[in-house]
């Protein structure tokens, strides 16, 4: 079952795995997914990365997805 939420004006999909764990993935960044051992830690481990990557590609003069 997946769930999700806005961070950043990036749409994030939370599932869950058999043994509990979280998984929080950003779409519109490939590469952002992450476990946690709940869905407030897997969603601030999302946020670190998204921001990470979106940093590392504007510094590269890469493309970033646009927020709303």
């Amino acid at each position: 079952m997946k769930k999700e939420k806005t961070t950043f004006g990036l749409k994030v999909e939370f599932s869950r795995e058999k043994d509990g764990r979280w998984i929080a993935d950003v779409p519109a960044l490939p590469g952002v997914t992450v476990y946690g051992r709940t869905r407030k830690k897997a969603l601030a481990s999302a946020e670190l990365l998204a921001l990470r990557v979106i940093a590392d590609r504007m510094a590269n003069g890469e493309t970033v997805p646009r927020v709303h």
